[in-house]
Order: structure tokens, then C-alpha cells, then sequence
């Protein structure tokens, strides 16, 4: 007979790092797992989430309905103690609408020439922190692709760049403990910053240069044509910021560890370099899936029976359904803790047998709800990989491997600890042709 989710066992003590000061939040739940189990409630504030880590349950996970357990509103309930609640309000042109087959070619040639700039900016030799590098690669890309004309070059891209940077939604996942503090401003940083996304993509607006209708920017400004000046104005800005702060963080955090990883590791970096694209597109996706700290969640709407193999739970409305990639990405097997590249084959891992469900490790998600942007993800990695690393020889000054944000709960790992690099470019370093 089903069971009463209010009956399962309850992981005293643990809490979610938005609501109580934790430590490592990735740590506590695993350290529940371990005391009570598979299956057990977490009690953080006044939500109650039921976390799943069995093949069994995880696998009902995946399979969750929409419209009974909703993924998009566990990621608003997330993103919104972050974001103004205006950012969501109204939105005519949204992120999953991004990543057509040709609107994927017109962002490849955007990432081709955000990386002719990077090339600029970082000379014949220097150092760099390859986080922060990776980042603004990420906005001049993006910006490129759907802010407007000039959003991606000059002072327009550096005052845009300074307003994502507080207006990050990731924070609401990275820096969770954050989020008291922003609440009790009534946001007042974001508010400001978002004001500033409106007046540089107004800006653009206002100089009148030709917008191709089919471009992703032609089609925001499309959506509001039936409004007035200001109305428009605002409307294509605060679609632009949405579709910008869903779209970049995380890819830009993968790139970073996958260079992070390629580095440590100058063999395998060689055969990137080579021209080895399928190597590039593994390591790739083996980075991506160390760095997950992502906490699945779905917000239950309407009650559901969910089955974890051991016993099917019957959750109310109002709860939430959640698993820990970070905990099932390194422990559903032996080994998996290791980086090892060649485990993947295409999309997949090549071989599942020593699993219980294949669904229990993953970089880009499964089913319905995996990453729509995983295709074009992997090939702006790959490219970004093979040509930064192409280009210089690159020299870590790093003592340890970069170790993740200890609060973080969600999204690709950002690191806590400085991650310099030093470079040389190929044909300039002393004794090198």
C-alpha cells in the first residue's frame, strides 16, 4: 500500500543552505544518505523536500509528469529569491526557444569571433584567472547573439558585462547563503543592474541599424511590435536578460573545468589539439558531469504516487521531489570519482552494466527534461578547447585541484579558490617555433 510521505524518516538536523547556515550543502546530504538511506525528508524552513537517491527512484524522477510535478516552477521557486520577480513577468521570447538548428550555426560564429577578441585581449603572454576569462568569453558570445546591434563590443559590452555579473541568477544556487541578505534589500542591486540591461539594449535600439528579422534579436524585437515605444523598449530588454542569464553561466563554468581538466592531464590535451573533436566532446562531457552540483528538483502541483522501489510515497502539493547529481555522479559505481574521458561514447556512457539504472549518472540530465542545449554546449566547448589550447601553452598556478564553492546546491560548480593560469602563445614562447 502507498505510504504517507509525511511518515518517512526525517533528516534531523540538515537543512538547505538558503534557509540555514551549512557548510558543505552537497556534504550534509550525502552524510544523510548515509545514516538514513535511499529515501528520507528534508525539513529546510518551511518547505519539505523528499529526497531520492535508489535506481528505482530516480528513475521515476526522470519520469515525473510536467504538469504534476513541475520542473519550471522548482527552478522560478530557485531562481526568484535571486532575480526581481519583474524579470519573469510577461515574457514573450523565452529561453527554450534558443537553440534552433540555425540559430546553433549563427551562435558558433558568434563564439569564433568572441574568441578572435579573447585572443586581443589576452596578447603574447600574460596571466589570467581561467574562470573569469571563460565567463566574459560567455557574455561577449551570448550578447553577440541576441542583445543587438554593438551589445558585444566597446563600452556597451563592458557596462552589460558589469550588470550580468550582479544580475546572476546562478548566485540563487552558488552562493545560496546570499540569498537573506539580497531578500532583505528587496533586491535592490539586481533591480538596479536590470535597469541597466534596459537603457544599453535600449541604446541599441535607438541607433536604428538594420536587424535581421530572422536573427534571435530580430525575433525578440518582433514579439513586441504591437506595443508602444517604451513598452517595447522595456519588453525586448527584460526578454534579452532572461534569455542571457538562462543561457551562459553554467556553459562557461563546464568550459572552465574542461580546460581546468585538460591541462592537468597534457597527453590528452595533445590529441585535442591534434584535431581529435569525438576526445575533445568526452572530455568535454566527463568534466561537465565531476563538476555537476546540480540538485534535481520538481515542485509537486497536484499529488503523486512515486515509486523508489522500496515503496511508493504518496507526496501532497507543495512538496518537493529532489536528487543530488553530485552524489550519484561519483557513486553509482567504482571508479567514478576518476576523470576519465573515454567512458563516454557520443552522448551516453559506454558502458552501463556496472550501474542499476543508467539514469543514475549524467552530465546534460535525461528524458524530457534533459538540457535542450547539450548539442550545441559540447561543440562550443570543443571549440573553445581546441583553440585556446592551440593557440598557448598554457601553465596552471594552482597547487591542488580548484575545489567547488562549499554552499553551492545547483547548476556546474564554481570554484572556491583562485584558478590562475600563466600563457605564452605558440611562436613566441623563448626557444619554441
Amino acid at each position: 500500500m502507498p505510504v504517507a510521505a509525511a511518515s518517512l524518516p526525517v533528516a534531523d538536523g540538515v537543512g538547505l543552505p538558503w534557509d540555514v547556515e551549512t557548510r558543505d550543502a552537497v556534504e550534509a546530504i550525502g552524510a544523510a544518505r548515509r545514516r538514513i538511506g535511499d529515501t528520507f525528508v528534508v525539513e529546510s524552513g518551511r518547505d519539505h523536500y523528499l529526497f531520492t537517491f535508489s535506481a528505482a527512484g530516480v528513475e521515476s524522477f526522470y519520469a515525473l509528469p510536467e504538469e504534476s510535478a513541475s520542473k519550471g516552477l522548482a527552478d522560478y521557486l530557485m531562481l526568484r529569491r535571486k532575480l526581481p520577480e519583474e524579470l519573469f513577468a510577461g515574457r514573450r521570447t523565452l529561453p527554450g526557444t534558443l537553440f534552433r538548428r540555425d540559430d546553433v550555426t549563427s551562435y558558433l560564429a558568434n563564439l569564433e569571433r568572441a574568441l578572435d577578441h579573447t585572443d586581443v585581449e589576452l596578447g603574447e603572454r600574460g596571466e589570467v584567472e581561467l574562470f573569469e576569462m571563460t565567463r566574459r568569453l560567455g557574455h561577449r558570445m551570448g550578447l553577440a547573439s541576441w542583445a543587438g546591434p554593438g551589445c558585444s563590443d566597446g563600452t556597451a559590452f563592458e557596462r552589460l558585462v558589469a550588470a550580468f555579473d550582479a544580475l546572476d541568477g546562478s548566485d540563487a544556487f552558488v552562493h545560496p547563503d546570499a540569498m537573506a541578505a539580497i531578500a532583505a534589500s528587496d533586491k535592490r542591486a539586481e533591480r538596479a543592474a536590470l535597469e541597466e540591461v534596459v537603457a544599453v539594449v535600449g541604446d541599441a535600439l535607438a541607433r536604428g541599424e538594420s536587424i535581421a528579422a530572422d536573427s534571435l534579436f530580430g525575433r525578440v524585437v518582433g514579439a513586441w511590435a504591437d506595443e508602444p515605444a517604451e513598452v517595447r523598449t522595456r519588453g525586448i530588454a527584460l526578454d534579452v536578460a532572461l534569455i542571457h542569464i538562462a543561457s551562459m553561466s553554467n556553459l562557461m563554468a563546464a568550459l572552465g573545468w574542461a580546460l581546468v581538466d585538460l591541462i592537468g592531464h597534457p597527453d590528452v590535451a595533445a590529441r585535442v589539439v591534434d584535431g581529435d573533436t569525438g576526445l575533445a566532446s568526452r572530455c568535454a562531457l566527463e568534466s561537465t558531469r565531476l563538476a555537476q552540483r546540480s540538485i534535481m528538483s520538481r515542485a509537486v502541483v497536484t499529488p503523486v504516487e512515486f515509486d523508489t522501489g522500496d515503496a511508493v510515497i504518496e507526496v501532497p502539493a507543495g512538496w518537493t521531489i529532489a536528487t543530488l547529481l553530485p552524489l550519484l555522479n561519483t557513486s553509482a559505481a567504482p571508479g567514478l570519482e576518476r576523470w576519465a574521458p573515454d567512458r563516454w561514447n557520443r552522448y551516453r556512457l559506454a558502458d552501463t552494466r556496472v550501474l542499476d539504472s543508467p539514469m543514475l549518472v549524467t552530465a546534460f540530465g535525461h528524458g524530457k527534461h534533459s538540457c535542450p542545449a547539450q548539442p550545441f554546449s559540447l561543440s562550443a566547448m570543443t571549440t573553445a578547447m581546441i583553440r585556446l589550447l592551440s593557440r598557448y601553452e598554457i601553465t596552471p598556478q594552482w597547487r591542488r585541484y580548484p575545489r567547488p564553492v562549499p554552499q553551492q546546491i545547483g547548476g556546474v560548480a564554481r570554484s572556491r579558490d583562485e584558478c590562475r593560469v600563466e600563457y605564452v602563445r605558440f611562436g613566441h614562447a623563448e626557444g619554441r617555433s
